[in-house]
């Protein structure tokens, strides 16, 4: 029973922990994200603190003037006394303690300025008498200190110190206590204190209300004031966030003509600006599309021309008596092979750029897509030498994605690494997770030198200017495959070393329009993770 009530009493602890964080978490989240609340907090916080400074400093002034007024007067009320002793008392009077007692109850009658006080008079020349004290003060009340002080003193010595007083049968109060000596007698006048702490008491409550007071009024200060820049700024950020949205008509309201008012003008003409520029570049990236369509449509028709006599003379190219002349038409063949190819490439790179390409995805097992792209590339990988090893796991790896772009980027990874691969295997891998599937090529040629990573999906780029393509590559294979891979919401990455080979991977999420988090393959082969790797990642939107 009691472990059913500990573990009740625990979950009941976590539970409080979780919501005390989740507030605590929000509270400082809106801190953070608030200019408003931010500048309230500090003037709380800064206000607080000098307000409470120069409260303790008032509390102190005030304490000291009471307390300096209350010795004034005490002491008027002390020289008085001495003067009634030294007149009334000037003889021998150390047996005569009726006499001593009627001097001190004419001078507890007595009232001055000071109020309310209580008498104590000993005779210095009588160590057997103790002294006569009013109202059961007992003797202890005046300090040893200050009968020492007043006994090696001088005929008239004057002193005053701070404690308690004591009674009897009542309790101890807080008392200022004066001693003067006078011939052979010492006079001391007893002030209790209570009312003047209780004074203090209330003078500190006023100054704790009043300083409470005034941190809240200004705190609503600053709220206000703050809330006169922070409103326009908060609007000029929601004007910014619909025009990052699109929508380019967007402006502020201009008030007046203060700094806000020229933040809204300015903002306003920046909107404008950038409605008239953003009109332009639609305008410009219009043109340059129906120039693309324009020159592709009508290079195709000669293309086509010259295509059917390109492909008659190479027919009958083993006809030709001169060899000069069959040769010439395998390179006009093969020439115009490439002629193609990038005429195809830059029709695709210009639909990127203009925002038109668009994305046909489907499911499909991502096997199935290794399996077809490896074949295109088959007979490639075979006159050059190098040898193309699968590595797919034993289940499907569908994935919702466009499968004829998905082949393309397969194609110029393979056709990438056999050109690079110095005739050596290459591994092609395929993997899924949950949330993602990826294909790895890992060729075993030159690799890539420190930097090369980031620069091997520019455009036209080479890592050897000097070497030729012998594959026939148009220079944006890489470029085209990126921006497939980006148009996924996918990853294309690089890594590479210099005599290690390299190593290309695209990863995909599995459901077309999903965020992807990471990749079930590893971007560095596990066999040259020695921590002297060089690679970089080029991730989708970096």
């Amino acid at each position: 029973m009691m472990r059913a009530a500990r573990r009740v009493a625990r979950r009941g602890l976590r539970a409080s922990r979780r919501v005390l964080r989740r507030a605590v978490g929000r509270a400082y989240t809106r801190w953070r994200r608030s200019i408003q609340i931010r500048v309230v907090t500090s003037t709380l916080l800064i206000s607080a603190v000098v307000v409470a400074i120069l409260g303790a400093f008032l509390q102190q002034q005030i304490s000291a003037a009471l307390m300096e007024g209350k010795i004034k007067a005490a002491m008027l009320q002390l020289d008085e006394g001495l003067g009634m002793v030294q007149r009334d008392l000037g003889g021998p009077a150390a047996d005569d303690t009726g006499r001593l007692g009627s001097v001190v109850n004419a001078l507890k009658a007595r009232s001055g300025p000071s109020g309310l006080y209580e008498i104590y008079i000993r005779d210095a020349k009588n160590p057997y008498y103790d002294g006569y004290a009013t109202n059961e003060l007992r003797q202890e009340s005046v300090p040893q200190r200050l009968r020492e002080e007043l006994r090696r003193g001088p005929a008239g010595a004057r002193d005053y110190t701070f404690g308690r007083l004591s009674y009897i049968g009542r309790d101890r109060e807080p008392g200022l206590i004066v001693g003067g000596k006078t011939g052979q007698f010492e006079l001391y006048y007893l002030f209790p204190l209570t009312q003047e702490e209780r004074t203090l008491a209330r003078v500190t409550w006023s100054l704790l209300a009043v300083g409470a007071v005034l941190v809240l009024l200004l705190a609503a200060i600053a709220s206000l004031v703050t809330r006169q820049v922070v409103i326009p700024v908060r609007l000029a950020a929601q004007g910014a966030q619909r025009l990052a949205a699109g929508r380019l008509e967007e402006r502020m309201r201009v008030r007046g003509e203060d700094d806000l008012a020229r933040l809204a003008t300015s903002f306003n003409e920046m909107a404008a600006n950038l409605q008239e520029k953003i009109n332009e570049l639609e305008h410009l990236s219009q043109v340059q599309r129906q120039f693309v369509s324009d020159v592709s449509h009508e290079l195709r028709t000669p293309l086509t021309t010259i295509r059917i006599a390109a492909d008659m003379l190479y027919e009958y190219r083993d006809t030709f008596s001169d060899p000069a002349v069959g040769r010439s038409a395998e390179l006009l063949q093969s020439q115009l092979e490439r002629f193609e190819a990038l005429l195809a490439d830059l029709l695709e790179i210009s639909r990127h750029d203009a925002g038109a390409a668009t994305l046909d995805a489907e499911s499909v097992d991502m096997r199935d897509v290794v399996l077809r792209a490896v074949g295109d590339v088959q007979h490639l990988a075979e006159r050059k030498g190098s040898k193309v090893v699968l590595q797919l796991p034993g289940e499907p790896c569908m994935a919702e994605v466009d499968r004829r772009r998905v082949e393309r980027i397969l194609r110029n990874l393979l056709v990438n690494a056999v050109e690079h691969g110095e005739g050596e295997d290459i591994i092609v891998s395929c993997a899924a997770d949950r949330d993602a599937v990826a294909v790895a090529v890992r060729d075993h040629g030159v690799g890539l030198k420190p930097g090369e990573s980031q620069m091997v999906f520019d455009r036209f780029w080479r890592a050897d200017p000097a070497r030729a393509r012998t594959t026939g590559g148009t220079g944006l294979g890489l470029s085209i495959a990126r921006e497939d891979a980006q148009l996924h919401g996918g990853w294309l990455q690089a890594w590479g070393e210099p005599g290690k080979g390299s190593q290309f991977r695209l990863s995909l999420p599995r459901v077309a329009g999903a965020e992807l988090r990471g990749s079930p393959l590893p971007l560095v082969p596990p066999g040259v993770r020695d921590g002297r790797a060089v690679y970089a990642e080029l991730e989708a939107g970096e």
